[in-house]
C-alpha cells in the first residue's frame, strides 16, 4: 500500500516543520511550500493526495490558490484540499467551501485534529463503491452518478464537484426519497463531526445544486425540507 502524500502550503516555517514531523511520524509523505506560486508548482510536479492550504499567504490568498487548483488540467483539479482558516471568521470558511475546499480547520489547531481531518478526507476519497453488489452507475433521469469513476454527468455533460461533494451526492442518491437531517447526511459519509451551528453542509448542498440542477434556485433533485434537512427526489427528468 503506497504512502499517502501531503503538500502543505504555509508561510509559517515553524508551524510547517512541526506539522511535517508529526504527519511523517503518522505515516504520511510530506512536502512544504512557503507561498502559493511554489505550492502550485510542487502540486503539478508531485501530484499529492491532499493539500493543506493556509488562507493567508505572502504572494496571494489561499482562496485564489484553491481556485487555481480547481482549474488545473489532467486530473490535478480533483486533489483533496483542507484549508486552514482564521478562527472566528466563518465567511472565509464558507467561501473556501464554495470554491472547492473539501474541509477546513481553524487556527490554532491541535495536530491530532489535523491528522483526524486528513484521514477523514482521504478515507472519503478512497471509498468507491464499497458494496460490490450495488450498481456502479446510479441513474435519475438525465443525471448519472458513476461510483467507480467518481464522475457525475447531467444530460451527458460533466458536473464539477469536489470529492466530498461527490460523496454527499452519492449518500443522498442511495437514500432517494428519504428525508435526511444534516447530521444523518454527514454521518453517511463518515466525515468530521458537526460543530455547533456549523452550516457547511448547506454550502456544499448549494454547490451540488449549482452543478446538477437546471435551476439551482428552483431545485428539483435535492429538495429542502424546512426545519429538518434535505431529500433527494426519486423521480427526476
Amino acid at each position: 500500500m503506497s504512502t499517502p502524500q501531503l503538500l502543505m502550503i504555509e508561510d509559517d516555517i515553524r508551524l510547517a516543520q512541526m506539522v511535517g514531523e508529526y504527519l511523517t511520524q503518522s505515516g504520511f509523505g510530506f512536502t512544504h511550500a512557503a507561498d502559493g506560486a511554489s505550492g502550485l508548482e510542487q502540486l503539478q510536479q508531485r501530484s499529492p493526495d491532499l493539500v493543506i492550504l493556509d488562507l493567508m499567504l505572502p504572494d496571494t490568498d489561499g482562496l485564489e490558490v484553491c481556485r487555481r487548483i480547481r482549474a488545473l488540467p489532467n486530473g490535478l483539479a480533483k486533489v483533496s484540499v483542507l484549508m486552514l482558516t482564521a478562527k472566528g471568521d466563518p465567511m472565509d470558511r464558507i467561501i473556501g467551501l464554495e470554491i472547492g475546499a473539501d474541509d477546513y480547520l481553524p487556527k490554532p489547531f491541535e495536530p491530532r485534529e489535523l491528522l483526524a481531518r486528513i484521514r477523514a478526507v482521504l478515507r472519503r476519497r478512497g471509498e468507491t463503491a464499497a458494496d460490490a453488489s450495488a450498481p456502479s452507475v446510479l441513474r435519475f433521469g438525465s443525471l448519472e452518478i458513476d461510483r467507480n469513476a467518481r464522475t457525475v454527468t447531467v444530460g451527458g455533460e460533466p458536473a464539477d464537484l469536489t470529492s466530498y461533494q461527490f460523496d454527499l451526492l452519492v449518500a443522498m442518491a442511495e437514500r432517494a426519497g428519504r428525508v435526511l437531517t444534516r447530521d444523518q447526511i454527514m454521518e453517511a459519509v463518515r466525515g468530521r463531526e458537526l460543530e455547533a451551528f456549523d452550516r457547511s453542509i448547506d454550502v456544499h448542498m448549494g454547490r451540488i445544486r449549482a452543478a446538477i440542477e437546471v435551476d439551482a434556485k428552483n431545485p428539483k433533485r435535492i429538495l429542502t425540507v424546512r426545519g429538518v434537512g434535505y431529500v433527494f427526489a426519486k423521480q427526476q427528468d
